[in-house]
């Protein structure tokens, strides 16, 4: 392969260099910047350039929300940008897959290191990283602007692949979306929007959250940053707030949203005030009532999610172990999705710890997944399921775990604050299986276990060894069955539907 690989887009030529045995072009636009009169706006196409372009730096990260360290957005620069790994651009009709990085619907980066895709090229497929705009650049509700600009600006790059993915190698028709947290989250979304479904064939998605804001809740975030802003809650006035400070204000109303929990109930507890927006435009309904209900087809669905979602959150906010009955009472109460007490009757044992863990990892992530797979189903589509049972000897089998697993990145910093300095040898059995599964879903749309149907529950539990079994987590989807989570929404409307499964509002 050539030490800088170049490709002829739709666009122009890119050049980037070989990495690893696989060639990698980074930082690729597939809009125009999202600044200056175009702050707020849908994406507008890419512009064709003269000459060669230079594709070895990744492009900037968007401007990042939420607690942790995260870098530092530029103010004038273009955040939408893709960048592809190829095992050979001068192949032909090679599986694609398209990571969208947008975890918790605030932060995430190409530049991750979790995201190297050089493992995934090496065995066959096109790999390409998408970044999008998230926290309020991304899906604050502004009058004057599109609501899910981030939704929109993932369309915008899905479409990129269409016209460009087969100068890589890759067959466009054999396309499949896939991401974790807010990226699936945002692949969920994607099954259900008519301009986006032409653009894939497949979907993964690694622990879905259930996330989705009514419009009112979102106008009612929308005041409360522009307050702390000293603006209009208007397109035009938050335009002029430079990014950095906006990213930073939606970290800090995060923070502070617990003390608004009697007005925004379930968002507050979770510390979330950005996500998408069920708009009666591009979002007309959550992901799992238009596909139950027949207003969404399914796809080849590979879903799963962790065994102990919660454990990382607790342990970075270091409260694990601290929990009373009276925080399972709490957790109970706000996130069962019908009465309280069939936690207690399913879980009877449960210290209050353990019953915190439960509805918690329940509520945003277990049971939005396995009714997500249950949805796909029902609306046609083939669902595989998996838990990940793997458990390092901090973390557990926690949220996030499974992405250096599938990407074959233990030895990124996230690999090595999970597994260790050298990862030890049931980590990487499960990481092998984890990303040849990946590969031949993404190839065959098999997994290489049975399908999940309502009869047999059929599930691949990653572990050391991983087994085939029915659904191990049957107390907590009998209690969610046929129960989605909610949209959020104002406390004094929640009673009375905004906020309910079945709203389109």
């Amino acid at each position: 392969m050539r030490e800088n690989p170049a490709v002829r887009t739709a666009e122009g030529v890119v050049e980037g260099r070989s990495l690893r045995g696989t060639a990698v072009f980074r930082g690729i636009p597939y809009a125009l910047p999202p600044v200056g009169a175009l702050r707020f706006a849908a994406p507008e196409p890419a512009p064709h350039w003269e000459g060669v372009r230079p594709a070895v730096e990744f492009g900037p990260p968007p401007p990042q929300s939420g607690p942790g360290p995260k870098a530092e957005a530029s103010d004038d620069a273009n955040w939408l940008t893709v960048s592809v790994c190829t095992p050979d651009p001068g192949r032909s009709g090679l599986p694609v897959l398209v990571w969208i990085s947008c975890g918790g619907y605030m932060a995430g980066t190409a530049a991750d290191p979790m995201f190297d895709p050089t493992a995934l090229a090496s065995e066959g497929l096109v790999v390409v990283i998408v970044q999008c705009r998230m926290g309020a650049e991304g899906f604050a509700l502004l009058d004057g602007a599109p609501s899910n600009r981030g939704l929109l600006d993932q369309i915008a790059a899905l479409e990129w692949v269409q016209r460009n993915i087969a100068a890589f190698g890759g067959d466009p028709e054999a396309v499949t979306i896939a991401g974790t947290s807010g990226g699936a989250g945002s692949v969920a979304a994607l099954l259900t929007i008519p301009r986006a479904r032409p653009l894939f064939r497949r979907a993964i998605t690694h622990s879905v959250p259930g996330l989705h804001i009514s419009p009112s809740l979102a106008a009612e975030v929308t005041a409360a940053l522009a307050e702390r802003l000293g603006v209009a809650p208007t397109a035009a006035a938050f335009a002029g707030v430079p990014p950095q400070r906006l990213a930073e204000e939606v970290t800090a109303l995060c923070a502070d949203s617990p003390t608004r929990r009697e007005r925004w109930g379930r968002m507050a507890h979770l510390g979330i005030v950005v996500c998408p927006i069920i708009d009666g435009d591009l979002l007309r309904e959550i992901p799992w009532t238009a596909l139950e209900t027949g207003r969404a087809a399914g796809v080849d669905l590979l879903a799963g999610h962790m065994r102990d979602e919660f454990r990382l959150f607790s342990i970075m906010m270091g409260v694990r172990g601290t929990f009373t009955e009276e925080d399972a009472a709490t957790a109970r109460e706000v996130f069962a999705p019908g009465d309280p007490a069939e936690y207690r009757a399913a879980y009877p044992h449960a210290t209050a710890d353990e019953m915190v863990e439960i509805v918690y990892s329940d509520a945003t992530f277990r049971m939005p997944s396995v009714l997500l797979a249950e949805a796909n189903a029902a609306a046609g589509g083939t669902s595989f399921l998996f838990e990940m049972c793997w458990e390092s000897e901090v973390y557990g089998a926690c949220h996030s775990i499974d992405v250096p697993l599938a990407f074959g990145t233990l030895d990124c910093p996230t690999g090595v604050l999970l597994f260790g300095e050298d990862a030890p040898d049931g980590a990487r059995a499960v990481s092998d299986e984890l990303l040849h599964t990946w590969v031949r879903f993404c190839a065959t749309g098999d997994p290489g276990w049975p399908r999940y149907d309502a009869d047999r529950r059929t599930t691949r539990l990653l572990g050391a060894p991983s087994t085939t079994a029915p659904y191990p987590e049957e107390r907590s989807r009998r209690i969610w069955q046929g129960r989605p989570p909610a949209p959020f929404a104002p406390r004094d409307q929640a009673a009375t539907g905004e906020g309910s499964s079945d709203s389109s509002a």
